[in-house]
């Protein structure tokens, strides 16, 4: 019988349900299991909400329930903006085609809107925008309680954080493989904030912790809170009215004022954003700048595994590149202010923050793997069927789709690319892949995020489950957050929980919403 949430009233929606109910047809007793599962891998790509990209898409919750009410933006001291407030310093660059300057997006109708209509803007998936805030208590600000109505007050984009693209499966080559699998349309960002700290939950489910910080070199990174928690401090010259300019904060920096890791901070390893101090060892980050974060010691995802005998790696994109230029003091050819191609973010490497995987221990030369470049060293592991049984993939820079310095064409192209191979792997029968985007990248999206604890989880993203287990054509609205992977991971393994995902659980439980969940309502397996 079809399940009332498999039911949309569009065609193509309907097809979907009933390749959906074929798919999942039949008795339980012929599935598969979860033990079927040999190969799990996670690809995570970067800074986009799920309205930004499948707002469009046929049975999801997406910009058709949203109504002008609902949508509509608030200023600062709560009263509705007459218009959006201008791109501050323009929707593309200069020598970017076509140039869209900020006085071009003077007066914008105080609504979402597209950014690549042919009437307005015309700015294609192929062209990279500006960047937009994406922190940890801004995350929380424009959240405002669960109203998703404050995100062009908190942001230095201005209107741009209202903006999406009119997808489908002839612009996003992601598109069409959501089609064919499941789509998961109610995943949130495991923690508030940017990419460093999602990273950290992937594979942690914790925020890192920098003892003694007041006393230490990141002491000026010490954010200046209000007394709710979740809200920074407004410096006395900041404009009153989102229509007036960016927000100024007494301090917006790193840390909390309990010295918590929040805001992007380097690794304590090469290749880090901090250069090796002067004469040191050029294998560590200067223990003495301000946003070198000293090693860390929780349990991550990657010591559950070793310790239950699992294989595993994390493929970083233009690793071994970003690790040579590193050692031989030419890491701002990699990254850095003016990031050129491959754009090899430090930050987007999170096991490298950990002491268990420091320079010169076996368990960093096994696990943490050049990915190559554009990829390539992952591919070839793919197509020899010699991948672990977890394998984590962060793209290069220029290929993970990060407004401000990459497109969502070539970003998602590529990843498009990997699955075909991983499609044709020899260990493609019994494989579950995710891809996911770490956080939304300061874009809105309409759906309020369940309450949980003092992190998280943040603004809803997308997320796809791709593999034979998959169920076909089927929009999942089950409620999943980043930390949804490592509970598959932790499940099919038979793993102990990481101490965060129990303490979620409960934070969720006590706030009147459900447990996360797993993935597994995903795939068609007997469970």
């Amino acid at each position: 019988m079809l399940k009332k949430k498999w039911f949309y009233a569009t065609p193509i929606a309907i097809a979907a349900a009933t390749l959906s109910v074929v798919a999942c047809g039949g008795s339980d007793d012929k599935k598969a299991d979860l033990s079927s599962v040999k190969n799990i891998v996670v690809i995570y790509a970067e800074n986009r909400s799920f309205d930004n990209l499948y707002g469009n898409f046929p049975g999801a919750n997406g910009l058709q329930n949203v109504s002008a009410q609902s949508a509509q933006q608030l200023d600062r001291d709560g009263s509705a903006l007459a218009t959006l407030p201008t791109v501050w310093n323009g929707l593309t660059q200069t020598g970017v085609t076509p140039v869209v300057t900020a006085a071009m997006t003077e007066n914008m109708p105080n609504a979402p809107f597209a950014i690549d209509d042919p009437k307005g803007f015309n700015v294609p998936l192929s062209v990279t925008t500006r960047d937009l805030y994406h922190r940890f208590y801004e995350n929380q600000m424009q959240i405002h309680g669960g109203k998703n109505d404050m995100f062009a007050a908190w942001a230095d984009s201005g209107g741009l954080v209202m903006g999406h693209y009119t997808t489908n499966a002839q612009t996003l080559p992601l598109w069409k493989i959501a089609q064919q699998y499941t789509l998961a349309d109610n995943f949130f960002m495991g923690a508030f904030g940017g990419s460093f700290l999602n990273h950290q939950w992937l594979v942690c489910a914790c925020t890192p912790y920098y003892a003694s910080a007041d006393k230490s070199p990141a002491a000026s990174s010490i954010s200046a809170v209000n007394a709710d928690g979740v809200s920074l401090t407004l410096a006395s010259n900041s404009p009153a009215s989102a229509l007036g300019g960016a927000p100024k904060f007494v301090k917006s920096g790193n840390l909390t004022p309990d010295f918590y890791a929040i805001n992007t901070m380097q690794p304590p390893y090469q290749p880090s954003g901090n250069k090796a101090a002067s004469g040191g060892d050029t294998n560590l980050a200067d223990p003495n700048a301000a946003s070198t974060l000293p090693p860390q010691t929780s349990q991550t995802i990657g010591d559950l595994l070793s310790n239950a005998g699992v294989s595993w790696a994390w493929y970083g994109g233009a690793w071994g590149a970003a690790l040579s230029a590193a050692q031989n003091s030419t890491s701002n050819v990699i990254y850095g202010a003016n990031m050129t191609a491959p754009n090899f973010q430090p930050h987007h490497q999170p096991f490298n923050y950990f002491a268990n995987y420091a320079p010169g221990t076996d368990a960093r030369a096994k696990h943490l793997l050049d990915g190559g470049m554009d990829g390539s060293e992952f591919i070839k592991a793919i197509d020899a069927g010699t991948l672990p049984q977890v394998a984590f993939y962060k793209p290069q820079g220029n290929l993970n789709e990060h407004a401000g310095y990459t497109d969502v064409t070539s970003g998602d192209q590529h990843i498009a690319d990997v699955i075909a191979h991983l499609q044709k792997s020899p260990q493609w029968n019994n494989m579950v892949v995710i891809v996911t985007y770490d956080e939304n990248g300061g874009f809105w999206d309409h759906v309020a995020p369940p309450k949980g604890d003092r992190w998280g989880p943040g603004s809803r993203i997308p997320a796809l489950v791709i593999s034979p287990y998959a169920k076909k054509g089927y929009v999942d609205h089950t409620q999943y957050d980043t930390t949804s992977i490592l509970r598959l991971i932790t499940r099919r393994f038979a793993l102990p929980a990481l101490p965060g995902l129990t303490a979620r659980d409960v934070a969720l439980k006590t706030n009147g919403a459900p447990a996360m969940g797993d993935l597994t309502n995903s795939l068609d397996l007997k469970l």
